[in-house]
């Protein structure tokens, strides 16, 4: 299982650490960890991921405002966004599939609940 965690209230233009947290006994170092978001009335997006082999993606919004690492001692994966924008209010999740080694597509074998990102003044 997986435990999504982090979101919260943010200035425009302030920044955010979103974790996933894997239940003990998932080593969330082997799979292919993925971030998507979902704001009000929308479809879900793919966001960021980190495959098995730790290739990374951003989706073109986020690029060079994001980064996703992996924290192996705390079997979480961290997504650091900054510069952060109305545009990037959502509900994030982060989900994971084992021994994948890309990042396409959302076919993920485990979702976490969502934690909501509020971008406001």
């Amino acid at each position: 299982q997986l435990q999504a965690s982090g979101g919260g209230l943010v200035q425009p233009g302030g920044s955010l650490r979103l974790s996933c947290a894997a239940s003990p006994g998932t080593t969330l170092s082997s799979y292919a960890v993925g971030w998507f978001h979902q704001a009000p009335g929308k479809g879900r997006e793919g966001v960021s991921c980190i495959n098995s082999g730790d290739g990374i993606y951003y989706e073109e919004s986020v690029k060079g405002r994001a980064i996703i690492y992996r924290d192996n001692a705390k079997n979480t994966v961290y997504l650091v966004l900054r510069d952060l924008r109305a545009e990037d209010a959502a509900t994030y999740y982060c989900a994971a599939v084992l021994n994948r080694y890309y990042c396409h597509g959302d076919d993920y074998d485990y979702w976490g609940q969502g934690t909501l990102v509020t971008v406001s003044s």
